[in-house]
């Protein structure tokens, strides 16, 4: 080997090490999705506030629930009061649990739930609505309490926050607790922002027992029980009756870890998952060592030819040919918008002004081109008949705004 080859080769390695030590002192990025897990210690999770738990409510055993609310509520002593906790960005509960949630409630026991839904069978029982102003640029929101011991007290929530709150509630059953303000804005020229105050916090009756429920899920989380806003956890707790036992739980987390493989049965199972890592290990081993002595001779196989673009260019000189240029733009705004919706799950079926904001907060692009976009679609889809700079002029629009 030459000098000159030694020296590209050192080259080379230093130049692999440094991006490797690069790569490991680099600061990891912050990782702001909502998960509300026990073990999460991310800005979004429930780390702070679950081992606070204990201290919160010094009478209750806390239980760490890892299976359904059904399994759970179906195998307790009903004779033993509990309180059960869920807070989670979305709780989506089937059939049996919330027919399972209603009765643990009509016995006499506290569920508390926050998060921005509470699933379309709960909602319709307890006769409550909920909605969010959704804004392109993320504001501030107060939070606030409506009993005496809590007032003059606001808190403040400036990050992941979509403004939900309760748009209806059922007056003979509930009592509003707190609310959320903030500023909507309708990005109109001739209508300002408006500040709104709406209910987010409501106790609602049920039977011999009560939910207490909140559209406010991130107030919980460890990025504001850390800056100053655990009081309004505490307060909030404070309408939960401390008794012998408290469910917390783990189960419904969007953010838990979840075997989601077609072999999860297998996986959860000790016994047949190492029967299944053996079975791999010994397949392994035996490849290596037979492939090794028995090496036959692989064929060449050509590749079969991808004549998909050939046929793209053959269905557009077509079109080009026929000057249809309406069959070709209706067809390129529906596929665009089929796009849309499948990538960024917009629904398209009405083009207005909020699936406008919705797409250019999805898509993060600018709320100016995206407006144009859209509305140029809808001149060339009111349009009869379509010329050739229509065509043109619509696939640089759509070419310019998926770059």
């Amino acid at each position: 080997m030459d000098r000159r080859s030694k020296i590209v080769i050192v080259v080379f390695i230093v130049v692999m090490l440094g991006i490797i030590v690069t790569e490991i002192v680099r600061p990891k990025p912050i990782n702001w999705r909502p998960s509300y897990t026990a073990v999460d210690k991310i800005p979004f999770g429930c780390y702070v506030l679950y081992n606070e738990l204990p201290t919160i409510f010094p009478e209750s055993t806390i239980e760490t629930v890892q299976e359904s609310v059904y399994d759970v509520l179906t195998e307790r002593d009903t004779l033993q009061a509990a309180n059960y906790l869920f807070i989670n960005e979305y709780l989506d509960l089937d059939t049996q649990e919330t027919h399972q949630l209603l009765d643990f409630v009509h016995q006499g026991n506290t569920v508390f739930i926050a998060a921005t839904g509470f699933g379309p069978e709960l909602m319709d029982t307890l006769n409550i609505g909920i909605d969010s102003d959704y804004s392109l640029q993320e504001g501030t929101a107060i939070l606030d309490l409506t009993h005496d011991a809590f007032v003059n007290r606001t808190y403040e929530l400036s990050r992941g926050v979509f403004n939900s709150h309760f748009s209806s509630v059922d007056s003979t059953s509930t009592t509003i607790l707190g609310h959320i303000t903030y500023t909507r804005s309708t990005y109109l020229d001739d209508k300002p922002e408006e500040t709104v105050t709406r209910p987010n916090f409501i106790k609602t009756n049920f039977g011999k027992g009560q939910f207490l429920l909140s559209t406010t899920p991130q107030a919980y989380a460890n990025y504001y029980m850390l800056k100053g806003n655990a009081d309004y956890a505490t307060s909030t707790f404070s309408y939960i009756t401390d008794r012998e036992l408290l469910y917390w739980d783990n189960y419904k987390k969007a953010g838990r870890v979840i075997i989601d493989s077609p072999m999860r049965f297998v996986l959860n199972q000790a016994s047949l998952k190492w029967a299944y890592y053996l079975t791999i290990l010994g397949i392994l081993f035996f490849v290596l060592f037979k492939g090794k002595r028995e090496q036959r001779i692989i064929p060449v196989v050509e590749p079969l030819k991808n004549s998909s673009v050939e046929f793209a260019k053959a269905v557009g000189s077509l079109y080009h040919q026929n000057k249809d240029y309406t069959d070709l733009i209706h067809k390129k705004i529906n596929y665009f918008l089929a796009d849309m919706r499948t990538q960024y799950h917009v629904d398209t079926a009405q083009m207005n002004e909020r699936t406008i904001q919705l797409l250019a907060a999805k898509s993060g692009k600018d709320l100016d081109q995206t407006k144009k976009l859209i509305e140029f679609i809808i001149r060339l889809k009111n349009k009869s008949s379509h010329t050739e700079q229509d065509s043109i002029e619509l696939n640089k629009k759509i070419t310019a705004f998926k770059q």
